[in-house]
C-alpha cells in the first residue's frame, strides 16, 4: 500500500499548458501567427516516433504549430547537421526538438550544437548548459526543468536539502544537478562507478532517479519522509525506482507514468512560447 504522497505530473502539466496557451492568446495577433516547434527524428525507432508524435499533438492542443522532419535511418552526422542549421536559420520556426537518441553513426553532440541557442528549447546545447550552471538567462533542459516546476508546484524545499542525482547524462543528470544547486541544495552525482550507492542515496533528501534501468532504486535505501522524483521511462511503463517499496519510505514519489513525462511536455512547449515571444 503507498504511503507516500504523489507528485501528480499529469496536473501540473495541465497547469503550464494553460500558462503557455495563455500567452500565445494574449501575444498571437501581434505576433501574426502561432509559435512552431519543429521535431527531428533520425531513422525509424517506434519508441522515439510515438513520443514525437505525443509532442505534435501537445503543440496543437494549446494552438501552437509543429512541423515533423525525419531523416532516414542511415543519415550522416553531417546530413544531420545541415538540416538542423536550416531549421535554425529558417524564421517561421521558434524551437527546435532533435529526438534522442540518434543512430549510432551520428555524432548527437555535433548534431545538438547545430541549435541556434534561441531556439534550444529543450536545453541540449552547451549554450543552454552554460546558463543552467552561471543561473543566467536560458533554456532549461526539459525534463530537469519541468522537475524543477514540479518540485515548486507542491512546495516541497530544495534550499538546504541534501539532493542526490543518480545519473550524469548531459541533458538530464548533470542539468539536474545545475538547477538544484542554483536553488542552494547540496547535491551529489552519483553514476555506475559510484560505491556504495544505497549509503548515499540514504543520507538523501531528495532523490532523483534517472539512470535507464528498471526499478534499480530500492526501496529500502530511500531515507523515511524523503521527495523521489523518477526520471526513468523503461518498457513496461516502469520506472527507476521499485515504485511499491519506495512509497513505503517516501514522502513524496513521482509515479511512472503520470509524474516526470508530462511536465517535461509541457516544459518544452512553455519555452517554445518563451521563445517565440522573445525573437519578436
Amino acid at each position: 500500500m503507498t504511503t507516500a504522497q504523489l507528485l501528480d505530473g499529469t496536473s501540473i502539466a495541465d497547469q503550464i499548458r494553460t500558462g503557455a496557451a495563455r500567452r500565445i492568446d494574449t501575444h498571437s495577433q501581434r505576433l501574426g501567427r502561432a509559435p512552431c516547434l519543429a521535431t527531428v527524428l533520425v531513422g525509424d525507432d517506434p519508441a522515439s516516433a510515438t513520443y514525437v508524435r505525443m509532442k505534435q499533438r501537445a503543440c496543437e492542443r494549446i494552438g501552437m504549430t509543429s512541423r515533423a522532419e525525419h531523416l532516414p535511418a542511415d543519415a550522416s552526422t553531417d546530413q544531420v547537421v545541415v538540416h538542423v542549421r536550416g531549421l535554425s536559420d529558417d524564421p517561421g520556426v521558434d524551437g527546435i526538438l532533435l529526438q534522442h537518441p540518434v543512430p549510432s553513426q551520428v555524432d548527437e553532440r555535433a548534431t545538438f550544437e547545430a541549435i541556434a541557442p534561441h531556439k534550444d528549447v529543450d536545453g541540449v546545447t552547451m549554450t543552454s548548459f552554460a546558463a543552467m550552471a552561471l543561473g543566467v538567462d536560458g533554456f532549461d533542459s526539459a525534463t530537469p526543468g519541468g522537475i524543477m516546476q514540479l518540485l515548486d508546484a507542491y512546495d516541497l524545499p530544495v534550499s538546504g536539502r541534501h539532493a542526490v542525482v543518480i545519473g550524469r547524462s548531459p541533458i538530464l543528470g548533470k542539468p539536474m544537478g545545475m538547477l538544484l544547486l542554483a536553488r542552494h541544495a547540496t547535491v551529489t552525482f552519483c553514476h555506475s562507478r559510484t560505491t556504495d550507492l544505497p549509503a548515499h542515496v540514504a543520507a538523501a533528501d531528495i532523490v532523483v532517479a534517472a539512470v535507464g534501468i528498471p526499478r534499480f532504486v530500492q526501496g529500502e535505501w530511500i531515507a523515511p519522509g524523503a521527495v523521489v522524483i523518477d526520471a526513468g521511462y523503461n518498457q513496461g511503463n516502469v520506472g527507476d525506482v521499485d515504485f511499491d517499496a519506495a512509497a513505503q519510505r517516501a514522502g513524496w514519489i513521482t509515479p511512472v507514468p503520470g509524474g516526470v513525462g508530462p511536465v517535461t511536455i509541457a516544459t518544452l512547449l512553455a519555452q517554445t512560447v518563451e521563445a517565440w515571444i522573445a525573437r519578436r
